[in-house]
């Protein structure tokens, strides 16, 4: 469904994403691990279409992607930013709209202010919301817009334990019906748990990648995926 050809990104002289190539099916959930500075954002930023790749083509269904893209790849950013003077709902609303949903969305959109807990503070502003309300806010309306391919940039930072378990268990739902997601986190249990395959990244380059099981092959003895990303990352 998604494949990334030769991803490349530079600041000046630095490069931050350097040639990386991945493929995603539908239903299936990618890991990018790495470091601080691995370029696991730049890499959203770009298939997003929020940043301007230097070089490299994204492709889904064989069609190649232009930098308008929004409706094919959506990001959930790591620092959550919504707008101070719409409301929770008014989030909602603003996202049916510009991707045309069908009839009937608010029952999907009261579902997902339910499992999120927002449904108390459905008419608060975004200005008055808290970090971890802001997010859930952006992955309701994120999720609500149905596009086939989702981005999560560290996505349980600022979630609180039930808030996590939520975001779990819609990423499974996810999965399940048919979409392909990427997440980036340095919670490697929730990566271990959560993903079909991983990419592991450092300085841009990609160092790794393939199912838990095939890189703890690379290590040695009975090794946990903290052990084989510190090992390949050192």
């Amino acid at each position: 469904m998604l494949r990334v050809e030769g991803l490349t990104k530079r600041f000046g002289r630095t490069i931050a994403i350097d040639r990386l190539s991945f493929a995603l099916q539908g239903g299936e959930v990618l890991g990018l691990l790495g470091p601080n500075g691995a370029g696991k954002t730049t890499t959203f930023l770009c298939l997003s279409g929020l940043l301007r790749a230097d070089a490299g083509a994204i492709f889904f269904n064989d069609l190649r992607l232009g930098p308008e893209r929004g409706r094919t790849i959506a990001l959930i950013p790591e620092t959550p930013e919504v707008y101070a003077m719409l409301t929770v709902w008014e989030h909602l609303a603003f996202v049916a709209r510009s991707a045309e949903l069908a009839p009937g969305w608010e029952e999907r959109a009261e579902e997902l202010l339910e499992r999120l807990e927002l449904s108390a503070v459905r008419d608060a502003l975004g200005q008055s919301l808290s970090k971890g309300m802001r997010q859930k806010t952006l992955i309701a309306a994120t999720v609500l817009a149905e596009a086939p391919v989702l981005l999560f940039d560290e996505p349980m930072i600022g979630l609180d334990p039930k808030g996590q378990r939520e975001l779990r268990e819609l990423i499974v739902e996810l999965r399940a019906a048919g979409t392909a997601i990427v997440i980036s986190t340095h919670l490697l249990e929730s990566a271990e748990a959560l993903c079909d395959r991983l990419v592991i990244l450092k300085n841009g380059t990609a160092l790794a990648s393939g199912a838990v099981s095939e890189l703890r092959q690379r290590a040695t003895g009975d090794r946990t995926l903290e052990d084989v990303f510190l090992e390949i990352t050192a």
